[in-house]
């Protein structure tokens, strides 16, 4: 964990280059690799969305899912899953669903102390793919 000296030279050095990514913000790899770890913890015990979760390769689903992420943050791409449609297609997911996802994956993201400015980002990002997840 860093300092709180250390964490705010981090951030001020990473909005004074324009040019960092929310990839390189947060800590990269290892930080997107703790929180989806994380993330999928709390949603197993969510019971909103854990059904969801029941019958597929968790280890295989979280290998594509901080692949997806890593990309989505601006990181490097080596994702070559589904597209986010076809992916959810057959899910038949609503608001409620989309909103308790986000609900884990902000808690998760606090959880590891991520500024809130790039929780906000994180949750932009997300929200660029809702219509394509619950099917619109």
């Amino acid at each position: 964990m860093m300092s709180q000296q250390t964490s705010v030279r981090f951030i001020e050095e990473s909005k004074a280059d324009p040019a960092t990514t929310l990839y390189d913000r947060i800590g990269g790899h290892t930080i997107v690799d703790k929180a989806v770890d994380i993330f999928y913890r709390k949603v197993l015990n969510d019971e909103r969305i854990s059904s969801f979760f029941e019958n597929i390769d968790l280890v295989n689903h979280t290998i594509k899912q901080k692949k997806f992420l890593i990309m989505m943050f601006g990181g490097p791409n080596t994702y070559c899953g589904k597209d986010m449609h076809s992916a959810h297609s057959h899910m038949r997911l609503n608001e409620g669903h989309f909103n308790a996802m986000l609900d884990n994956l902000i808690e998760t993201l606090r959880d590891l102390a991520i500024f809130e400015d790039d929780i906000s980002e994180i949750v932009a990002v997300a929200n660029c793919v809702k219509d394509d997840v619950l099917n619109r």
